[in-house]
């Protein structure tokens, strides 16, 4: 048996390199290509390369069709844009903190009773937020592909993980070119996921683990130092930055409310050793409350916007492909004299974040991102979601959903019975249409497939 298996292997092996690479054959026919191209040598590019090939695996339309269909949301229709404001620039500086696995029915809000968000739940009612915003997908680096480039997720790993990661048109390069400092904050080491590489390629100066002093640490596990530490730390990064008398955008991205949910013992009433994933939501939210105290003794805190989002839920099992509410996470606004409490209701996704803040400071840009302002008049309530290889699109009470080897899907949206407020009823039923809704597909199909042709030909680089 063991010499049939590693008969059966090695031929496995050789047939990757049997046959001409896939990706080097030209041929006008594609059932030539196909012929050529097992599937042996493509899932291995596949896997090797952290992406699918959209243009192999799903539906398509006509490129130069399928562009136009997608950029007629934004004014004028096309890639590049410039935003001009009316009003004039506000050069605050920027917190921006991603919360590791915070779904949207942890906070009270939206009707978890166990009290595991006291802090969030009152920031909330300072804020903008918003209501009924859509994660794109269910991993960290989706979460910041999200909140850094502003794009749908395409099919395989986030950009974040590819090779061809540097150089893109981020939000950290919008506020370099308006002089501000640019950072990325993280309390494990960043070279997981691939962050490191990313960031660093895309112009942020980076502060995680190897910048803590031994003392300055009272808690970590495999994942990092505990947020509180890192709280510290943020605020010791930002009182230099102000000195510098430049502005500052830094971004936080949280690990305590992660899997083994340790953290130190006397801050919450849930002990440390209970291992909970009450207990390490619980925990962060305690961290972020510890930051902001620290930070209101600051000088710079009055000229400061705190953006709060999830980077995605805490699970994403469900009955069907893309589960809804599992990609429905919080975020909100704050900034003490400057934003106004209120709520955005409408249906809205992760990528729209932070054209949204943008649009708030009146910066005047130009932008490649493909999210939008929800406050401008051309906005479309939508969102996308995603897994590795499913991509969905939420728009006009329907989830659309394409999928390899170009399959289509369809359901119709219900909102279940709630007891919630309005703005917070999390679940629909998502009920299969027999004939789907076509230009919701072409909507859908339009979205990705531009998307992924602009990353593979380098159109959203700077």
């Amino acid at each position: 048996k063991l010499i049939l298996l590693g008969s059966f292997l090695l031929l496995c092996g050789l047939s990757l390199f049997a046959i001409p690479q896939f990706d080097k054959i030209k041929s006008d026919n594609t059932f030539a290509q196909e012929i050529q191209a097992n599937g042996l040598p493509k899932f291995y590019h596949a896997f090797t390369h952290n992406e699918l090939d959209y243009f192999q695996f799903y539906p398509t339309l006509n490129q130069k069709i399928a562009e136009e269909n997608f950029l007629k949301q934004f004014q004028p229709p096309t890639l590049q844009r410039e935003i001009v404001s009316e009003n004039p620039e506000l050069k605050k500086n920027i917190v921006l903190i991603s919360i590791e696995s915070l779904s949207a029915d942890f906070m009270e809000h939206y009707g978890n009773t166990q009290k595991i968000t006291p802090f969030l739940d009152s920031l909330a009612t300072k804020s903008l937020m918003f209501t009924n915003l859509y994660a794109t997908g269910n991993r960290t680096v989706r979460g910041l592909e999200a909140l850094t480039l502003c794009i749908p997720p395409t099919a395989g790993e986030s950009i974040i993980k590819r090779e061809n990661n540097k150089n893109k048109f981020t939000t950290g390069s919008v506020f370099k070119s308006k002089g501000y400092d640019v950072k990325f904050l993280y309390g494990g080491y960043s070279y997981f996921d691939n962050m490191e590489d990313f960031y660093k390629g895309n112009g942020y100066d980076i502060i995680d683990r190897n910048n803590f002093k031994t003392e300055e640490i009272s808690f970590a596990n495999v994942w990092g130092v505990a947020d509180e530490d890192m709280a510290k730390k943020a605020i010791q990064v930002m009182n230099q930055e102000a000195k510098s008398g430049k502005p500052f955008f830094n971004h936080w991205m949280t690990v305590s409310n992660h899997r083994p949910f340790t953290y130190p013992e006397g801050r919450i009433d849930i002990p440390g050793t209970a291992k909970s994933r009450e207990g390490g939501v619980k925990y962060t939210d305690y961290s972020i409350k510890k930051f902001f105290e620290l930070a209101k003794k600051q000088d710079w805190y009055k000229n400061t916007v705190f953006v709060i989002v999830a980077d995605h839920c805490a699970s994403s099992a469900g009955k069907t492909e893309l589960p809804m509410d599992k990609y429905r996470i919080p975020a909100m606004i704050f900034s003490e004299g400057f934003i106004q409490p209120q709520q955005f209701n409408p249906t809205m996704s992760q990528i729209d974040v932070m054209p949204t803040l943008l649009g708030l400071l009146n910066f005047n840009y130009k932008t490649k991102f493909l999210g939008q302002d929800v406050f401008k008049e051309n906005f479309q309530p939508k969102a996308y979601i995603a897994t590795y290889q499913d991509l969905g699109l939420i728009k006009d009470n329907y989830l659309t959903i394409i999928s390899p080897t170009k399959k289509v899907k369809q359901y119709s949206l219900k909102l279940q019975n709630s007891q919630l407020q309005d703005n917070f009823k999390l679940n629909y039923d998502e009920i299969p249409v027999q004939k789907s809704v076509q230009n919701l597909v072409d909507d859908c199909v339009s979205a990705y497939q531009s998307v992924s042709y602009w990353l593979k030909e380098n159109k959203l680089n700077k």
